[in-house]
Parts: structure tokens; C-alpha cells; sequence
């Protein structure tokens, strides 16, 4: 950890997203306007919205990884997927926290069985199968290969996940149907800049997890 934020940039970087991260939570909740029909609850769009961004944009990481992997077996391709896969179960976790305290005013229940929920809570079930197969997968060669392929695979919930709300019929959906383009530019405008401000952070997050990984991967000792 010394060694990471013993570089300047890091240690700049760091600093700039936790910054950037303070203002964002301090500006969604003084200075984002009011829904009539949502009041208080409407708050976490800007903070579910974009942590569910992360999340996915970290899955398709491990998608890509472990392509990478596949095809050369070299052991960057296999941390970055391992880094990118904890990353995003993280923020998938958020995802499923932050949904209920939104739901819960909202819908009156913390939880529903509706398409998008539901194909959510599989992908991070999916991921915690990932991680049961990094740890008691034997051969570090043929876990590294098998989880590559899992990442793969699990990647198709991710589209499900999105395009839930219209695979599935209204009558089963208890998601707003309405776009973000739709929105007036007061909740449009501080929603795109905490977008970006998740993006920092897990950039962050991703960089310094490959730091770790690369100290501690017995592989490199060989």
C-alpha cells in the first residue's frame, strides 16, 4: 500500500476522488431538487444509478480479462479480472442495499420479486459462485482458467439486467419507466457528474487492487 501512494500520481488521484466523492454526496443532498412524489427517497438515483454503472462497467472488465486470458494465459489478464470481479460484487452489493431504501418509500416493501431485481440478485449470485471457485478451485492454472469462462458467461445478465424493463411486460415491472434524457437538466446534470465521479472511483479502486495483486499472487515468487 506504501509502495502505491509512494508514487505521486496515485497519491494525487486518491485525493482528488475522495475530494470529488465528499462534494458529490454533499451536492446530491443539498442542492438536487425535490420530486413531488418522491421526496427524500429520490436522493439515492443519484447514488444507485451510478453505483449499478460501476458495477456492470467492472463485469464487463472480467468479461474482457478473460478473453484476454484465454487466449494468452498471461497472469495480468487473470488479476484483472479477479480485481475488476471484487470490484464490481461491491458495487453490485450497493446496488442491492441502496434499492431497498429507495423501494421501501416508494413501494411500501423493501423487496419485490420484479424482473429487474431478480435478475440483479442472480448476477451477484453468480459472482459469489465465482469467488467460492477462486478459493477452492485447486490448481491456480485451471481456476484462473475456469473462473475466466464463469466471468464470460456471466456477462449475458448484464443486458438482461438492462433491458428488464422492456422483455418484460409493465404489468410485471414496478420500475420507473422514464428515461434520464426525459429529466429536467437539474436532476440530469448533478446525475451525469456523480456518473463520472463512480467512474473515478473505481478506476481508482481497479488500479490500486492490481497493485495488491501483483504483490501478493504466489506466482510471481516462482
Amino acid at each position: 500500500m506504501q509502495r502505491f501512494f509512494s508514487y505521486k500520481i496515485n497519491f494525487l488521484s486518491g485525493a482528488v476522488v475522495l475530494v470529488a466523492m465528499v462534494w458529490n454526496i454533499y451536492n446530491i443532498f443539498t442542492n438536487t431538487p425535490m420530486v413531488p412524489d418522491q421526496h427524500w427517497a429520490q436522493k439515492i438515483f443519484y447514488i444507485h444509478v451510478p453505483v449499478a454503472w460501476t458495477g456492470f462497467l467492472s463485469y464487463f472488465i472480467v468479461m474482457l480479462a478473460g478473453i484476454l486470458y484465454l487466449i494468452n494465459k498471461e497472469q495480468k489478464w487473470d488479476r484483472l479480472g479477479l480485481a475488476a470481479a471484487e470490484i464490481g460484487t461491491l458495487f453490485v452489493t450497493l446496488v442491492l442495499i441502496t434499492g431497498p431504501i429507495w423501494a421501501k418509500p416508494i413501494w411500501g416493501t423493501w423487496w419485490t420479486w420484479e424482473p429487474r431485481l431478480t435478475t440483479t440478485l442472480i448476477l451477484f449470485l453468480i459472482y459469489v459462485g465465482y469467488f467460492m471457485l477462486r478459493s477452492f478451485g485447486g490448481h491456480p492454472e485451471r481456476t484462473s482458467r475456469y473462473a475466466a469462462v464463469l466471468g464470460i458467461i456471466a456477462f449475458i445478465d448484464v443486458p438482461i439486467i438492462f433491458y428488464s424493463v422492456r422483455f418484460w411486460e409493465e404489468q410485471f415491472q414496478s420500475h420507473p419507466q422514464v428515461e434520464i434524457t426525459q429529466q429536467i437538466p437539474d436532476i440530469v446534470i448533478p446525475f451525469l457528474v456523480s456518473l463520472i465521479i463512480f467512474t473515478m472511483l473505481f478506476s481508482f479502486m481497479l488500479r490500486f487492487r492490481m497493485h495488491v495483486l501483483k504483490i501478493i499472487d504466489p506466482r510471481n515468487r516462482l
